[in-house]
């Protein structure tokens, strides 16, 4: 497994928030939460989610596993220059774009404060068939899969106030180490790896549907 470096803070570049909306998708009417926009006031973050902001698929998006997503803009210079075009803060559907880490440092079971918020990593997020919706780019969750650039999410563990300019700091590492690149790895590259997927099913902070996926496995 990946090593992980001791790097404790991440920079909060921006807060994105957005209501879930109809648009076309292959001539039918669909709603979708991944259009999001930064947002400057300071904003309460709930158990499930943030203030003014939505999920529509609520059975693969939102609840508490997946209460936030956060997406590097580490990454933000690989992808425009990957699809030819710029890129906004919220590009990929997340409520934070973050930056000073990658998914090589970010462990699942890891705690951040942000603000009067306490946060935990409880799984890698799964691009969808709506990121290549919004750019408009037919392969893009497979291109985001393969590059393991995928983002995360955050279960809430204390609700409070987040504002932009707060930095997050990582309070707790979790001690098995098990980053968010190992996670992706094993879930779409190396996929029968037992004694992998046996190391992953250890951290307990596992978010309920990748220790089902994993399980499965088994």
């Amino acid at each position: 497994m990946t090593k992980v470096k001791e790097r404790n803070h991440l920079k909060l570049v921006s807060i994105n928030i957005g209501l879930p909306k109809k648009v076309l998708h292959n001539g039918r009417e669909i709603e979708t939460g991944i259009y999001k926009e930064p947002a400057d006031l300071p904003i309460m973050l709930k158990k499930t989610n943030l203030e003014g902001d939505g999920q529509a698929d609520l059975k693969n998006h939102g609840g508490e596993d997946k209460a936030v997503c956060a997406y590097f803009s580490d990454h933000y210079s690989y992808w425009e220059k990957t699809l030819g075009f710029k890129l906004l803060p919220g590009a990929f559907g997340e409520n934070l774009t973050i930056g000073g880490m990658t998914e090589k440092e970010v462990c699942i079971g890891d705690i951040f404060r942000l603000g009067e918020a306490e946060l935990e990593v409880s799984q890698p997020r799964q691009p969808c068939f709506k990121l290549a919706l919004k750019h408009e780019v037919k392969d893009l969750p497979v291109q985001v899969q393969n590059t393991r650039y995928t983002g995360f999410y955050f279960r809430v563990k204390k609700s409070g106030m987040i504002r932009k300019g707060d930095v997050l700091e990582r309070i707790s590492s979790h001690p098995k180490k098990v980053t968010v690149e190992f996670v992706n790895k094993i879930k779409y590259e190396d996929k029968f790896n037992v004694e992998a997927i046996k190391e992953i099913l250890e951290v307990e902070e596992l978010s309920e549907s990748f220790r089902s996926s994993f399980e499965k496995r088994l």
